[in-house]
């Protein structure tokens, strides 16, 4: 198997980041060689996410590994950890369909620890009489692990959240966000050109994309300096800031009370709500703390929405 990323692979990681084709960038499951190696040589696990898959391989150059590869629909190794697609009865599976056991000589499997939610090992070693050991969470890190008689440091175990690693999630939840901003953005332009003027619609236009933006990409990009445990209110605080922007580009202060209370309500929530999507992406939520969230922030951000398409509609007749 080659280990160097050729320009194809390159361009399919950009495109999967961009959400294009993401569903589909795969590779079939199965036991894979790298460099030449023997019964003896490691035996390491990963999805058939081919991104994942590309960064294993990158980072096992030069060396002699047996790679492991399981079928979990394209999806991550985290991701389908949490789904069961990267799970005890796969790696089974997969054990048995490779001949895993008549390719080497030890009983020993490497994976990541991001998949540990997924596997049960002491089902693994019953069912195929290989034992499960996690090795790191980075692929960058198995060569260091490999040379350190396969004992993992503390900074191999440690997740990390960067301003890097929360980037490079931008894309895809921009593209995610893209249609309904769209369909949105156009009504809004429409009812407020129709009866407020052209350039008002404009403005409106503006101010919603502005919102989002917010809410997508600098949220995200500042999470670990905004204040709270809570998505939404960090969401909130971004879109207050970019909401006094507004007023102070749109020398808000020739508006009536209602319009500029609607903006302070309105946008801030637009803001919190694509704030609060991004809890999918992180390396800390857990699922009944974004569900407790949800049921606290939708009925607010829903209200507060509410709330300014009235104070507008009533700014029509004062």
């Amino acid at each position: 198997m080659a280990t160097k990323l050729h320009f194809a692979d390159r361009l399919g990681a950009w495109k999967a980041r961009w959400g294009i084709g993401r569903m589909t960038y795969l590779v079939p499951a199965g036991l894979y060689a790298i460099g030449t190696p023997t019964p003896d040589d490691p035996v390491v696990v990963t999805a058939n996410y081919k991104m994942s898959y590309d960064l294993v391989r990158q980072a096992l150059a030069g060396r002699n590994v047996w790679l492991l590869v399981l079928e979990t629909f394209g999806i991550n190794v985290w991701c389908a950890a949490g789904k069961g697609t990267f799970g005890t009865d796969e790696l089974a599976r997969r054990i048995e369909a490779t001949g895993l056991a008549q390719v080497v000589s030890h009983r020993r499997l490497l994976l990541p620890i991001l998949g540990a939610p997924g596997v049960a090992a002491h089902e693994v070693q019953r069912r195929t009489g290989f034992g499960v050991s996690y090795a790191t969470i980075r692929a960058n890190d198995l060569p260091a692990f490999l040379d350190n008689s396969m004992v993992a440091t503390p900074a191999m175990r440690e997740l990390t959240f960067t301003f890097r690693e929360r980037l490079v999630l931008v894309p895809v939840e921009m593209v995610g966000a893209l249609q309904p901003t769209v369909v949105v953005g156009a009504v809004l332009f429409l009812l407020a050109a129709l009866t407020a003027g052209v350039s008002a619609g404009f403005w409106v236009l503006a101010a919603y994309f502005g919102a989002v933006l917010a809410g997508v990409v600098v949220a995200p990009l500042l999470l670990p300096w905004l204040p709270g445990p809570s998505f939404a209110i960090k969401g909130a605080l971004v879109g207050l800031v970019w909401s006094a922007c507004c007023y102070l580009f749109a020398n808000g202060a020739g508006w009536h009370v209602t319009t500029t209370v609607a903006l302070f309500l309105a946008l801030p929530a637009v803001s919190a709500f694509y704030t609060l999507n991004f809890t999918g992406c992180t390396t800390f939520s857990s699922r009944s703390g974004v569900k407790k969230e949800l049921r606290l922030a939708i009925p607010a951000m829903g209200g507060a929405i509410a709330v300014s398409a009235l104070l507008v509609a009533a700014g029509w007749f004062l």
